[in-house]
């Protein structure tokens, strides 16, 4: 029978055809082939394929079995941390510090059980406040330290020590800042070493409608090393303003080719770009006066309340709370200061006490001795990024104004401004334009009077009166004014 070449034989045909030249010259079939027949359909094809047919067929029988019959691989299991042994994770973990536990325990929930151990964090709280016990002797009392195995671990509930260490963390960092207040300037009756200890920064500002002041603190406060940026920070609430209505609500305080500023109560100083409703700068001109307490001793929600004052009071004296009070002014603007100064003994009497306010005059219209002038060109210096300018005629004031007993009974720090007044100079050592500053909260007012000399080219303060409500006066001294 004639027999037409099936499909199986075209498929053979075309193998041998395709192997016929590498088995004549001794190579062998390649075995890009086996998988060519077995996608053909041939299930024993060996013979066809070579010269050689026990060689070729042991070859490509060989290549087929490992193609149906290779057996799965496995994949390798993903190493990952929590899938360690909790045993081995204390042991990892006793080796961090305490910043590094308070990350470590916010990933999940069984991080945070382990971070949480006593015996870890009881380490940590040995290490830095080591516990002492009393020895008794017969002529004399030594303390000596208990090693952290005495210390009970088992009766405490989980996160105890953990509690313990932050809590006695919390209260170094008191104890610290009470150390830094009690050092006091004579001069000017405030804390001596507030500067160093204060370090004020702020972030870039884009559109603000409130804006609170923090002073920032490390919770854990290591004196040996500088603190860490991640680490967990307290924050005290010093002041909170208003800047949804900044325009509209305040009038400018001075403007120069770029900027307009704006003063917010207290000592907030914002520049807004001209033409632009968009913040350029904002500075912050706080009185050091307890500043270190409300910078570190409040919340974050709730601002630090100075302790209130108790009255002196004094039956003898019939004007008591109207004298002996002593102003320390500033006047300066950055790195510039152009009036730094010390008046003393200032009185009031009776008869000047007008609209509920104590008037204090510190340098008078008529005594031209102690007229002072102002050193230098006054102007507010600002800088950004990528620009910076003068406003003319406004500068920071800094007052500082203490009782009888030399304590901080009125203190503020703000930006001011000289205003030009429409009358003229009536004294004649001062030929000039005359200028006015106004300050006034709701303890008390200032009012500066200054001439400006063209022939030198500078400010002299002729008039400066200080006027004190006689609510505070009466609440300070328990005096009924």
């Amino acid at each position: 029978m004639a027999a037409v070449p099936g499909r199986a034989q075209r498929q053979r045909g075309r193998g041998v055809a395709a192997a016929a030249p590498l088995a004549a010259a001794g190579l062998g079939p390649p075995r890009l082939f086996a998988p060519l027949a077995a996608a053909a359909g041939l299930r024993n094809t060996s013979s066809s394929f070579a010269a050689r047919p026990g060689e070729c067929s042991e070859t490509v029988n060989a290549e087929v079995k490992s193609l149906y019959w290779r057996p799965p691989i496995k994949p390798k299991p993903n190493m990952c941390i929590e899938s360690m042994p909790s045993e081995m994770l204390m042991k990892i973990l006793s080796y961090l510090d305490a910043v590094s536990l308070l990350c470590v325990a916010c990933v999940s929930k069984r991080f945070y059980h382990l971070a949480n151990d006593n015996g870890i964090w009881l380490k940590i709280y040995s290490g830095c406040f080591p516990p002492k016990r009393t020895v008794w002797k017969m002529k004399s009392v030594q303390t000596e330290t208990v090693p952290s195995s005495c210390a009970p671990i088992q009766d405490r509930k989980p996160g105890y020590w953990k509690k313990e260490y932050i809590l006695k963390q919390i209260a170094a960092v008191t104890t610290r800042v009470m150390q830094l207040v009690k050092p006091v300037d004579p001069y000017t009756g405030l804390p001596s070493r507030i500067k160093k200890a204060i370090n004020a920064s702020w972030p870039c500002l884009d559109i603000l409608s409130t804006l609170k002041l923090f002073g920032v603190t490390p919770l854990l406060l290591d004196q040996s090393k500088a603190p860490s940026k991640n680490g967990p920070r307290r924050r005290s609430l010093i002041a909170e303003y208003d800047l949804s209505n900044l325009t509209e609500s305040n009038v400018a305080l001075g403007a120069d080719k770029l900027v307009q500023l704006f003063s917010l109560n207290p000592g907030l100083l914002v520049g807004l770009w001209k033409g632009k409703n968009e913040i350029a700068f904002v500075t912050a001109s706080l009185h050091y006066h307890q500043l270190l307490e409300r910078s570190t001793l409040g919340s974050a929600t709730v601002q630090y309340v100075l302790p209130p004052n108790k009255p002196i009071l004094d039956d003898v004296d019939p004007e008591h709370g109207l004298h002996d009070y002593d102003l320390h002014l500033d006047m300066h603007s950055g790195s510039c200061t152009y009036l730094c100064g010390t008046f003393k003994s200032l009185s009031c009497r009776k008869g000047d006490i007008e609209n509920g306010y104590l008037r204090l005059t510190v340098v008078s219209l008529k005594d031209n001795t102690k007229h002072v002038p102002l050193i230098g060109t006054v102007g507010l210096s600002w800088e950004t990024d990528a620009f910076k300018g003068n406003v003319k005629d406004c500068y920071m004031m800094d007052v500082t104004l203490l009782d009888e007993t030399r304590k901080p009974f009125w203190c503020f720090s703000a930006p001011v401004c000289m205003e030009l007044s429409s009358k003229a100079s009536s004294l004649y050592d001062y030929m000039g334009c005359v200028y006015t500053t106004d300050y006034a909260d709701s303890e008390g007012k200032v009012c500066v009077e200054l001439v400006w000399l063209e022939e030198t080219k500078e400010y002299f303060i002729v008039n400066l009166v200080l006027y004190i409500s006689t609510e505070k006066v009466n609440n300070w001294y328990g005096t009924n004014y």
